[in-house]
């Protein structure tokens, strides 16, 4: 069975945005985009991790949430997702923005032109490489052992690798709010239907889930 490259959950606004300008250590998001917007249908769900509290809401929402890590054997991020540095790294020290427990749980494969040794913290192992998408891919391919592939963001790394016809299958969570200006996505959905199937979904929570599969 061949393995996909999934994008899920990936949260942006109703006019495609999915992160700001500026991004800075203290604003992982970047200027004039408010992430509680953006993850607000996940967070008020029932599986969503960070839940320290009892209860959340049920059904499409949570499954989206419930499913993110299913069958998931390794991640691919860009260097703006791990982390606010730019140029070579000045500081080894820093080890991104998830603590000592990240959520990803598989080898992670993060894209930089500026390489550095690998860390692991907890059951997840940050590997920094360069290379065009596909020479990525092909190394998360070999990590996940079977499993599909996960490409977790950010909005410019996932563009590449739709640019790059890489990417099989891709959920969308577009929320009810505009930002103006950022990080974008698309203009439109229908660019990607010369490409891909899809299914837009609404949600009672007001985030429409569009489903994108390859033709």
């Amino acid at each position: 069975m061949a393995q996909l490259l999934r994008v899920q959950n990936l949260s942006i606004s109703s006019d495609g945005i999915g992160a700001g300008e500026d991004q800075t250590l203290e604003n992982p998001f970047g200027h004039g985009v408010d992430p509680a917007k953006l993850f607000a249908w996940a967070g008020a769900t029932a599986s969503w991790p960070g839940r320290t509290a009892p209860g959340g809401s049920r059904g499409l929402d949570d499954y989206f949430t419930r499913d993110f890590a299913h069958d998931i054997g390794a991640e691919i991020m860009g260097r703006n997702k791990f982390g606010p540095q730019r140029g070579p790294w000045e500081d080894h020290e820093w080890c991104g923005w998830w603590g000592d427990e990240p959520p990803f749980r598989t080898p992670v494969f993060v894209m930089t032109h500026h390489e550095r040794p690998s860390f692991t913290l907890s059951d997840t192992t940050f590997h920094f490489v360069s290379g065009d998408p596909a020479t990525v891919l092909e190394h998360a391919r070999k990590a996940a052992r079977g499993k599909d592939v996960r490409l977790g963001g950010g909005v410019t790394t996932v563009r590449q690798f739709l640019d790059a016809g890489l990417v099989d299958t891709l959920h969308v969570a577009v929320s009810p709010v505009e930002f103006g200006s950022g990080l974008r996505l698309w203009d439109s959905p229908d660019e990607l239907l010369d490409r891909f199937h899809l299914e837009v979904v609404p949600s009672p929570s007001g985030v429409t889930h569009h489903l994108f599969w390859r033709k």
